[in-house]
């Protein structure tokens, strides 16, 4: 052990004494004896090389040792000859396997197991940039065989292993050295201080916990990759013979994770279920040395935002909705909302899918109370802040209009809500340098793309080729139910709308408007369809319902139904049977639950105990212990992750985009706010019924007379809703109609009271602002009705 550490140092002090520049290592080799382990990792050049060794002897701690010297390759091959010598005698060097990063490492009752990739596929490119997807995975541990007591080989163990390995890294987790697929386009090109570690702290990094240690302890992120679960797609299409590449990225929040039954609604820190950030990015290669031409466009789905659960049961298919009554102030939707406005900016706009009309009231509970709750955050935000909420039944529509009407009038509902949040598009200029940094604050020498210096400080009049940059402010937020099935047709509307307005945007087409019957939108919905399945998969069991797509394909109506049958069952068997441990799995995984010995074993525990944060309660009988109705209600059991406030965050909140906040109640970590710098903070100017997006370079913000910011954002056209042949204008409720979740009756209706009247100066204010919207008479003089001018109903 000596003579090994003596020739490690003799090498180390003839190798090259220069600082590591962070260049990502991309490629590594795993060599054992019997007191180490050594990683050799390289960069993609082949120029870098670094060691990392791993303590084999304690056989239940973790101890990791970076060399600070950065190797050629002959010194790397030195070294090994030399560690081979000076462990000739317990078994020299070994060569355990190639590997293309750390996953982590992970602890049950005793000793430590390393996660590693052994392999990979690349799946895309982003300015320059390769996205890989795991293809192989292996957990090897990390003591000698020879210091483990019992307790690493007893069925305990065992059995968290088996458990933690069903969660299957080959499908829908993906990664980038270079490219910080964690966040969107947006922020990538906008954000100039993010850091490696700051980046693994963001919601959409499943690995988190695994790399927590390694990351503290060698305080870089050269070594491990970042894991995002979700779903990646890029094709090349092209449009008028010019090509173009379309990705679709779906980044799933680890916060709140789990399966259909078992996570519902929202928590207390205002994290809800089946939260999704889905990206639309469209580039076009670079030719003759003029500026690649990028945009995006990013939409989110998310469970209702309100306390609710459903248990499943095995002679219900269709589990009642449980609403829970206790909080009446809305705190964690409000917390979620605010969460929201500082990711995105404002508006938010709210997208509501589920039922209005039934004949046992289920989704129409939620959505009274979702109403009542967003008019009480309403009262208090002010302005562009205030939440605008459309509520249109998707399965109403669909039994009434064939679905090329559906797709339309959708499509309708994207094109307004992109008037009002924009999309993102700029110019970047291919360099050999590279886009991003990844680990810490240095330059990574890479294959990739820098943004233009015009377009970053918006000085555009020295170069009449250079187009402005474009940048979006706020969200469309979907919902129906599950947020599956539904929701997919609303996003893909949404996708295929932005599609045309990016495709205006780089100069491809000249009206931003794809007809539905086109390659384009086939193509299109296709990728849609194919996330749609991949996330059902991950959240229910099953592939997406597709009778609106499958219609739209002219697909046989018996088969539909048959498939629709056929995945309702899928369903029905994966919730019941198999989700629980689908869970456990889960909460193991993103560190809900650790492992302590002499502790309650995860599977003697029932899931809806989890709300007992960082506590072990064994199954109990004792109905005190629980909520007043079942539901998991928060992230599981935290040992070690610790949330803080807003008012410690440090975080400075964009005065322009984001909601008011109270400081008194928690939120979201400042890690998953990447957008509150003023950099994205901008305002928008209305021409011609087009919104243009303009940098904040001053603080003068426009005020109407009541003090209220100037927007015409709540006044939408929805006269081709209403006065569709199939419209119901029944539903269509007034101007501060009241609706609760007791006045819902088995017809679906609801009762409503007129609220008094606007001000006389008020009412002449909006209407002003109405006539100075509508001044080039491009909208009709049949305007949407909006309760307190935020919400339409139809």
């Amino acid at each position: 052990m000596e003579g090994e550490v003596a020739m490690e140092n003799q090498v180390v002090n003839e190798g090259v004494d220069s600082k590591f520049s962070s260049c990502s290592l991309q490629k590594f080799k795993l060599y054992e004896t019997h007191s180490r382990y050594y990683i050799i990792g390289r960069d993609k050049s082949r120029s870098h090389w670094k060691v990392l060794k791993i303590d084999r002897l304690e056989p239940s701690e973790l101890s990791i040792t970076e060399d600070p010297t950065i190797f050629s390759e002959i010194e790397c091959i030195e070294l090994l000859n030399r560690i081979r010598e000076g462990n000739k005698s317990t078994g020299g060097l070994k060569c355990v396997t190639t590997c293309y990063g750390i996953i982590g490492f992970v602890k049950f009752l005793e000793p430590y197991y390393m996660m590693l990739i052994t392999k990979r596929r690349k799946i895309g490119t982003i300015c320059g940039h390769a996205i890989y997807a795991v293809t192989k995975s292996e957990m090897i541990p990390v003591p000698h065989a020879t210091v483990q007591s019992k307790v690493a080989y007893s069925s305990d163990e065992n059995r968290y292993k088996k458990l933690l390995c069903s969660v299957d890294l080959t499908k829908d987790f993906f990664f980038s050295y270079s490219y910080h697929v964690m966040l969107s386009l947006q922020k990538n090109l906008s954000d100039s201080i993010t850091t490696g570690k700051s980046l693994y702290e963001t919601m959409f990094v499943w690995n988190e916990f695994l790399t927590r240690g390694i990351r503290n302890t060698l305080q870089n992120t050269s070594w491990t990759v970042a894991l995002v679960h979700g779903f990646f797609e890029q094709v090349k299409l092209s449009i008028s013979e010019r090509e173009f590449y379309l990705t679709v990225i779906a980044r799933r929040s680890r916060h709140f994770a789990g399966t259909r039954y078992l996570k519902r609604g929202v928590n207390e820190k205002g994290r809800v279920a089946n939260d999704v950030e889905t990206e639309q990015i469209v580039f076009a290669d670079a030719h003759d040395g003029c500026p690649m031409q990028i945009s995006s466009v990013v939409q989110i789905r998310g469970s209702i935002p309100l306390f609710w659960s459903q248990e499943t049961s095995r002679l219900n298919i269709r589990p009642d909705i449980m609403l829970s009554k206790e909080d009446h102030s809305f705190e964690a939707t409000r917390l979620h909302f605010e969460n929201l406005a500082k990711r995105y900016g404002n508006p938010i706009i709210i997208l509501n899918l589920i039922k209005t009309r039934e004949k046992k009231p289920r989704e129409s509970i939620l959505r009274a109370e979702f109403v009542n709750a967003v008019r009480s955050i309403n009262k208090n935000w002010r302005g562009g802040n205030r939440l605008k909420f459309l509520d249109w039944d998707l399965n109403l529509h669909s039994r009434s209009s064939k679905a090329s009407n559906v797709l339309t009038q959708l499509g309708k509902v994207a094109a307004y809500a992109l008037k009002f949040t924009g999309i993102f598009y700029c110019q970047v200029t291919p360099r050999l340098e590279g886009l991003l940094g990844y680990s810490n604050s240095e330059k990574c020498v890479d294959e990739g793309t820098v943004i233009n210096n015009h377009l970053l400080t918006g000085d555009v009049s020295g170069d009449s080729g250079v187009k402005p940059r474009m940048l979006q402010a706020g969200v469309l937020r979907t919902n129906c139910i599950d947020c599956l099935d539904r929701t997919n047709v609303a996003q893909f509307a949404y996708g295929l709308a932005a599609l045309a307005c990016q495709l205006q945007a780089l100069g491809f087409i000249e009206s931003p408007y794809i007809d539905l019957d086109s390659h384009l939108a086939k193509e299109t919905m296709k990728i849609y369809e194919s996330m749609g399945d991949t996330i059902a998969l991950q959240y229910a069991g099953s592939a997406a319902q597709k009778k609106i797509f499958s219609e739209k394909r002219g697909q046989w109506k018996p088969a539909t139904k048959s498939q629709e049958f056929i995945r309702n069952l899928q369903r029905y068997c994966n919730n019941t049977y198999f989700d629980g441990n689908k869970q456990k799995a889960i909460n193991l995984f993103l560190g809900h639950f650790q492992p302590q010995q002499d502790k309650p074993l995860l599977w003697q525990m029932d899931s809806d105990q989890h709300y007992l944060a960082g506590k072990h309660v064994p199954n109990s009988e004792d109905n005190t212990v629980r909520p007043t109705i079942k539901r998991s209600m928060s992230d599981g059991i935290i040992l070690s992750e610790s949330d803080t406030t807003i008012r410690n965050m440090g975080v400075t909140i964009c005065k322009h985009s984001s909601a008011e906040v109270n400081n008194s109640h928690p939120s979201e970590s400042a890690a998953d706010m990447l957008t509150c710098e003023s950099d994205i903070c901008h305002c928008r100017q209305i021409y011609s019924g087009m919104v243009k997006e303009k940098s904040c370079e001053t603080d003068e913000v426009c005020f109407d007379g009541d003090g209220d910011l100037c927007d015409f954002s709540d006044v939408f056209d929805f006269d081709w809703l209403t006065s569709s042949p199939n419209s119901h204008a029944d539903e269509v409720l007034g101007r501060c109609s009241s609706i609760s979740s007791e006045n819902i009756v088995n017809e679906g209706r609801t009762d409503t009271s007129t609220c008094a009247s606007e001000s006389g100066s008020s009412m002449k204010g909006r209407m002003e602002s109405i006539e100075e919207f509508n001044k080039n008479n491009k909208y009709s003089k049949s305007f949407g009705k909006w309760v307190e001018g935020d919400m339409f109903f139809l």
